[in-house]
């Protein structure tokens, strides 16, 4: 199968020096893309992947440095070759910090171009056989479900690795939502269980009096039959008890002797029953707490906390966002068969702001509805979110505009507060305020915004 050619991208303006460089990238198999300024280039970033681009650190409408962090953003492990002066050192040094390959001073050293080029695609190539790999493995481990590059989500990933294989009891604390189930599917697909049943049951879902026949069964009545229980159900296999800070104080009995000696009896009584079964508990409340008002066993909880695995709230990890977009818009449009291309940065960022309170289980809610709503082949956008998230946020992204001002003033002020809320990451700010980047360059030195 023929290998697509690599895509390069050139920031300069135009001459004949940046024409002659780009026949010669062409005519070492690069299919070249040239930008004449920072706002074209970062259209071109957002559109589709680049592996390699050459841009200067310093040059008219051009921000070098904010070219390269968003570069790295979209397309990890980009060959960036950053254009320096002499009084730009400082700046190529960060940039080499941040990681761009190399930096060169004009004329371009074509030789040594190819030869970082080279290593730059070197080891993109290393590293995607890593991703499929890793993928492969996760796939057949059953994390694909486990999404998110964050710190957090990372850390949950490996002791879903260490834990799995063993028989360990696991207790999964997290609030409602954050993806308890998911884990510990993840635990179960993972662990010399995997070709026997997961069971799972909401303690929180069900009427107390209801939930000791739902877990244990219930002995025959009169003519009737006995009624498995989720543990019978579970037999060999793994069963997720949600919300296990819910159980009422005689279900935490039995469920303590069934640790202990691994059989139970039916509710309304009956002989015992020996299971081999795999417990994994889920909390969203403080058992510590519950234990010290007396409403949970400290016993129960020292057997259900052998080996611990915290999922933090998705506002904690807000750098999954994205990824848990795109996952969740693949999964709905096969769903509902649907075409949604993606969604708009506008969109995408009132996303990531958003507290979400319900968590994973909120976002994927909010996002089904997006999908089911949107007609033809397109991305989603401010326009499809939920009246919920196009509504106001909260004070930190409210604006306060006094009676009095001019519209200069007013639009002054927003733009600053704006810079300010991103960072200073003015491609991000543009976005937010609907303008191009051009025309933000051209405020920001009008009004004079340090």
């Amino acid at each position: 199968m023929r290998r697509e050619k690599p895509r390069f991208l050139v920031v300069d303006r135009e001459g004949e020096a940046t024409r002659t460089l780009n026949a010669f990238l062409r005519q070492h198999a690069f299919e070249v893309v040239w930008a004449y300024d920072g706002e074209e280039a970062f259209n071109v970033l957002d559109d589709a992947p680049v592996q390699a681009m050459l841009v200067p650190l310093r040059a008219p409408r051009i921000d070098g440095m904010a070219l390269l962090r968003r570069a790295l953003e979209r397309h990890p492990g980009v060959c960036a070759v950053m254009i320096s002066s002499g009084s730009d050192l400082e700046r190529a040094v960060e940039a080499m910090r941040l990681g761009a390959y190399d930096f060169q001073t004009r004329p371009v050293h074509r030789g040594r171009l190819l030869a970082v080029l080279e290593r730059g695609l070197r080891d993109q190539r290393l590293a995607a056989r890593v991703t499929e790999l890793q993928t492969r493995l996760d796939r057949r481990f059953g994390f694909e479900r486990l999404v998110g590059r964050s710190r957090g989500m990372q850390r949950v990933l490996e002791q879903v690795r260490h834990v799995a294989p063993t028989r360990a009891t696991v207790l999964i604390e997290g609030e409602a939502g954050s993806g308890k189930r998911t884990v510990a599917q993840a635990v179960h697909q993972n662990s010399p269980r995997k070709d026997e049943r997961f069971v799972w049951v909401d303690c929180a879902a069900l009427a107390p009096g209801l939930i000791e026949s739902e877990l244990f069964g219930s002995a025959p009545a009169g003519l009737g039959a006995a009624r498995p229980g989720r543990f019978e159900l579970a037999e060999g296999g793994t069963l997720y008890l949600d919300a296990v800070g819910d159980l009422p104080p005689a279900v935490q009995v039995k469920v303590l002797r069934l640790l202990q000696d691994r059989s139970f009896e039916p509710a309304g009584g009956g002989e015992p029953i020996r299971v081999d079964v795999r417990l994994i508990a889920g909390k969203s409340r403080d058992l510590e707490a519950e234990v010290r008002a007396g409403r949970f066993r400290e016993d129960l909880l020292q057997r259900l906390s052998v080996a611990r695995i915290e999922v933090p709230p998705l506002r904690e990890r807000r750098e999954d966002i994205p990824t848990l977009v795109q996952l969740f818009i693949r999964d709905f449009n096969r769903a509902h068969g649907r075409h949604v291309t993606g969604i708009t940065h506008g969109a995408l960022e009132r996303l990531v702001r958003h507290p979400w309170p319900g968590n994973v289980r909120e976002l994927r809610n909010a996002l089904e509805g997006m999908v089911v709503f949107a007609e033809g082949r397109r991305p989603l956008s401010l326009s499809d979110l939920p009246d919920a998230l196009r509504g106001r946020e909260g004070d930190a992204g409210r604006l306060a505009i006094e009676v009095g001002m001019t519209v200069d003033e007013a639009e002054r002020h927003l733009i600053a507060a704006t810079l300010e809320h991103t960072g200073h990451d003015k491609t991000r700010a543009a976005t937010m305020l609907g303008i191009g980047l051009r025309t933000l360059y051209r405020k920001i030195k009008d009004f004079g915004i340090g």
